[in-house]
């Protein structure tokens, strides 16, 4: 039943995107609650109620100081020991488009070494200089951990940021992501499904074409585009074409990130 599937998603200060992806959970077999971040900030030992966490998309705090970074700063100085506890017991979490942000500011990712509550690396203005609202292809790494992704072909989703470039200056780091399978989706070129630089199928100019990051055990996931925008056919901004050449998929292809996820708990 859902309900063995429980899914904190945090909400507030300006995060929006907290119905799509309550529905995306609901879909793929879980219980997901809403939990304001204030309410979780005063009881934050509530959290090991859930079998995961979500950080959804948004404007958190108003993007003051830059994308998720003051919300990351209150989680870390609030949250940061239970969240350990969470991740140590084998826990989910995942973060999307302002909730991805966070949790790279935060530290979450990638967590090499275990370290999760260090930054290594931003997310920073688009390459372009412009907030991006568009659909994008993606491509999903055989050979990364990543629970959420494992086993899916390319398909598109929708991207909706200003700051949504994936840097550093360490080489060394991005040597060690690549080799850690800890790039799991990265934006495609749509004919040929291999990663690309080039705007507009790469948003941002993201390095690597980094759609998403995941850890090291696969378990610690976050994505610019937006899976939870994607849970119908009828989604996608082409879907009558696609149910005239019959390529229109019988379900949004977004949700079946989130049916990984489930499946995954139910397994453990």
């Amino acid at each position: 039943m859902a309900s063995e599937t429980p899914v904190l998603i945090i909400t507030g200060y300006g995060l929006n995107c907290e119905d799509e992806s309550r529905y995306a959970w609901e879909l793929a077999g879980a219980n997901p609650r809403l939990v304001h971040l204030s309410d979780l900030i005063d009881n934050p030992a509530h959290l090991h109620d859930y079998a995961a966490l979500m950080f959804i998309g948004g404007f958190s705090f108003g993007d003051h100081m830059t994308s998720g970074h003051v919300f990351a700063l209150k989680a870390k100085h609030r949250l940061i020991r239970d969240l350990e506890t969470f991740i140590g017991k084998g826990k989910l979490i995942m973060g999307v488009c302002n909730g991805f942000q966070i949790m790279v500011k935060l530290g979450l990712l990638p967590g090499l070494d275990g370290e999760y509550f260090s930054q290594k690396l931003s997310v920073m203005q688009n390459d372009c200089g412009s907030f991006q609202n568009r659909w994008v292809p993606l491509r999903f790494e055989a050979d990364s951990p990543c629970v959420f992704t494992r086993g899916l072909n390319p398909f598109p989703l929708s991207v909706r940021h200003g700051e949504g470039k994936v840097f550093t200056l360490d080489r060394k780091l991005l040597d060690r992501l690549e080799s850690s399978g800890c790039i799991p989706c990265r934006y495609a070129d749509p004919d040929t499904d291999q990663a690309t630089q080039t705007f507009p199928h790469n948003p941002n100019g993201s390095l690597h074409a980094i759609a998403g990051l995941c850890d090291p055990t696969g378990r610690i996931f976050g994505m610019m585009p937006h899976p939870e925008a994607y849970l119908y056919p009828e989604n996608h901004p082409q879907w009558e074409i696609q149910k005239r050449n019959g390529t229109l998929p019988d379900q949004g292809l977004g949700l079946s990130i989130f049916r990984n996820a489930v499946e995954h708990l139910k397994r453990i």
